[in-house]
């Protein structure tokens, strides 16, 4: 199957309105499915957004019609209880006449920590990870469902309307570790990073499928900032995107913007210039994006940095973009 080429609906760097909108020109566009993040915060308080990102589907998924949706990432565990993300999956699902796939991972103290709760370490980030799957699986078998677990109740609950379709799991992992623990429990394996032991040790476990198709997919994420001017390009990407540089371990633990500030105020522009591909060069971006089906990536999905770079984007160079990829990717 070829690859799969996917546009980020990002949260953090533009308003509800406005990602329906960019939803709807990525699909005119030809990109084949559409990720959005779900955040509390921003990342940096230059981005400046940070809307609900359930209701932003719901409006995408009425007003698309070809384009898979998927949440990049969900972490069901404390902001959200579980019973509550697979209550508003299976509504999604049914308004997407069975595109929505939920993506799901153990998430960061940016937005957890709001609801006031304890951040828990990697360790039991994880263990509740994989008691929120075993919840959310059985509400979706649509039985009436009483659990008590090590971390989460569940009283008396049912979901009362499901879709034809079920709705197909992702997890993210950034490692032996998670892939050992999610495997099994997952359909599709959702990572940031080209790595193609990952992916392979991921395709190596057994698993029981939500969907009657057994392919199990992996479904990776790239940030790119496409602009005329390659300086604009690279300002803007650091302005907005210099917390990518911190990596997971520091990324997940920090609580506020400030502290993402504070982590990446010696960032260069030239340091980010270098991790993400910037400017007009298409190719540049094609040769970035490579990494990732060369690592055994089925789906992509490119993130324009810039809130305000997007409709330039999408009118001027998703279509020759997308394009390149397909003409350069595996068939």
């Amino acid at each position: 199957m070829p690859v799969r080429f996917g546009y980020t609906l990002m949260t953090e760097q533009a308003g509800p309105k406005d990602l329906v909108r960019y939803a709807v020109d990525a699909e005119a566009a030809g990109f084949d499915f559409e990720v959005s993040s779900d955040h509390f915060f921003p990342w940096l308080s230059a981005q400046g957004h940070a809307p609900y990102a359930w209701t932003v589907l719901g409006a995408v998924a009425h007003a698309t019609q070809r384009v898979e949706l998927m949440t990049y990432v969900t972490c069901p565990t404390i902001r959200y209880h579980p019973a509550i993300v697979a209550q508003k999956a299976a509504t999604l699902q049914i308004l997407a006449d069975g595109r929505f796939i939920l993506g799901l991972g153990s998430g960061e103290n940016l937005n957890e920590h709001v609801v006031g709760a304890r951040w828990p370490a990697v360790a039991d980030r994880q263990n509740m990870l994989a008691e929120a799957i075993e919840i959310i699986r059985k509400l979706h078998d649509g039985e009436l469902v009483d659990h008590r677990g090590e971390y989460f109740q569940v009283d008396a609950a049912r979901i009362w309307d499901l879709p034809e379709t079920p709705v197909p799991i992702g997890v993210a992992v950034a490692g032996a570790t998670g892939v050992d623990r999610f495997a099994s429990l997952a359909d599709h394996l959702i990572a940031v990073e080209p790595d193609a032991e990952l992916v392979e040790t991921w395709n190596r476990h057994d698993r029981t499928p939500t969907i009657d198709s057994p392919a199990t997919r992996a479904i990776g994420q790239i940030p790119i900032c496409w602009d005329p001017d390659r300086d604009t390009a690279i300002a803007r990407a650091h302005e907005q995107f210099r917390w990518f540089a911190g990596g997971w371990d520091v990324n997940a633990d920090l609580r506020t913007t400030a502290g993402f500030a504070a982590a990446t105020q010696y960032v260069r522009a030239e340091d980010v210039a270098n991790a993400i591909p910037c400017g007009p060069d298409l190719d540049q971006i094609v040769d970035a994006v490579a990494a990732y089906w060369c690592a055994g990536f089925t789906d992509i999905a490119l993130v324009q940095v810039g809130g305000d770079a997007q409709d330039a984007f999408l009118r001027e160079a998703a279509q020759p973009l997308l394009r390149k990829l397909r003409e350069a990717a595996p068939n």
